[in-house]
């Protein structure tokens, strides 16, 4: 299905935009095997496929067999725990952490990592939607990128130990152990809590269902390994953008406290 959507819209875009220079997919740490198991840290561009299937390998084939001849180019990135203001995005970890702090605070519960001491201490790294954005612009003006793979991270790896007591202190709690937890058997019976929060802050009134998906945070803090990759093929090819990934989560759930998204 993943691959048939991408046949059809460049199918589209051949046929009604004759001007057509540039194609962007985006990949991520699956292309990599993160959603299998442990991998080489850190993960290269260059890195050899694990055994398929993986749907990413399926749509970069046929981009790179499609482009041959034509007068588009593409690109291919790979992100990881994308983060940013984006309500209603299934794969946002800035809003699993939004969600469950705020709930936290709201039981009167320290805010603990749902997941084990292992994750706690693994290293892991993130995405800021805004550098993502910026690296999609640089590629699609960069003949250097034209048919190539690249990491995009903020730049830096952390663990959550070092991370995760400053997003405490933002929803003012005690930072809890870390408890292992399913957070989408934990988090099921919240609803009506959410509900009241919403009412009691005059928060915007977006479902509880649709405001956080409970099964991307489980997927994210359930990896007990390193999880980084190198960004330094898209830096000796030009971009340097960068962020402190700590900052940016405090400067984003302030945005959504001040959007009313949270209280």
């Amino acid at each position: 299905m993943n691959l048939r959507m991408l046949k059809n819209m460049v199918e589209v875009m051949e046929k009604h935009a004759p001007n057509l220079q540039h194609v962007t997919l985006m990949q991520g740490g699956k292309a990599y095997g993160v959603h299998i198991g442990p991998i080489p840290s850190p993960a290269k561009e260059s890195d050899p496929r694990h055994m398929p299937p993986n749907f990413y390998y399926d749509q970069e084939d046929f981009l790179r067999e499609r482009s041959v001849g034509k007068s588009w180019s593409w690109t291919a990135f790979r992100p990881e725990g994308i983060a940013g203001v984006a309500v209603g995005n299934p794969m946002n970890l800035l809003m699993v952490i939004a969600v469950y702090g705020t709930l936290a605070k709201a039981l009167g519960v320290p805010m603990s990592l749902p997941g084990s001491r292992a994750a706690y201490d693994a290293l892991y790294q993130i995405t800021d939607t805004r550098i993502l954005a910026s690296a999609v612009d640089w590629a699609g003006e960069t003949d250097a990128c034209r048919g190539e793979i690249y990491n995009i991270t903020n730049g830096e790896s952390f663990r959550w130990s070092r991370v995760w007591p400053r997003l405490a202190e933002f929803f003012d709690v005690s930072v809890g152990v870390p408890f292992p937890m399913l957070l989408q058997q934990m988090m099921a019976d919240k609803a009506e809590l959410w509900n009241r929060l919403v009412e009691k802050h005059n928060l915007r009134n977006y479902p509880y269902d649709q405001i956080v998906s409970w099964k991307f945070g489980d997927m994210i803090f359930k990896t007990t390994f390193d999880n980084i990759s190198s960004t330094i093929k898209a830096r000796k090819h030009g971009f340097h953008d960068c962020i402190d990934s700590e900052e940016m989560y405090i400067e984003m759930l302030t945005e959504l406290r001040e959007q009313r998204y949270i209280p």
